[in-house]
């Protein structure tokens, strides 16, 4: 079992930036692809952004390609996402996904991670 915790949220003005930590526990992550989410109210929750487990594939939603980095610290058993630029349409809860390395491309489905954290609240204001 992967336990997942983020941190970092809050409320920022447009043009802001917040950085999200999720720290895991239980498990090392090192063999996990590991994704941000995120859900707006009364929306689906979507996909933000992905890095393998080696960090040598990152994939991002078209939304935030260029203003949201995600990165890994394996040593420290945590994944980063710096949110620069920030629009008033990010805001959401976010939240950190773990899936074990399988083979096969990196995962952009929720359906496709076995473990998620309790989320932390964004909110970009106007």
């Amino acid at each position: 079992q992967v336990q997942l915790v983020e941190s970092g949220g809050g409320l920022v003005q447009a043009g802001g930036s917040l950085r999200l930590s999720c720290a895991a526990s239980g498990r090392t992550i090192i063999y996990y692809n590991m994704g941000w989410f995120r859900q707006a109210p009364g929306k689906e929750r979507e996909f933000v952004a992905a890095i393998s487990w080696s960090s040598g594939n990152i994939v991002y939603a078209d939304s935030v390609k260029g203003r949201f980095t995600i990165s890994r610290d394996n040593a420290k058993n945590t994944v980063y996402l710096q949110m620069n630029s920030l629009k008033p349409e990010d805001t959401a809860v976010y939240y950190c996904a773990a899936d074990p390395y399988r083979g096969g491309p990196i995962p952009m489905r929720k359906y496709e991670y076995d473990y998620w954290g309790q989320g932390t609240q964004v909110t970009v204001s106007s």
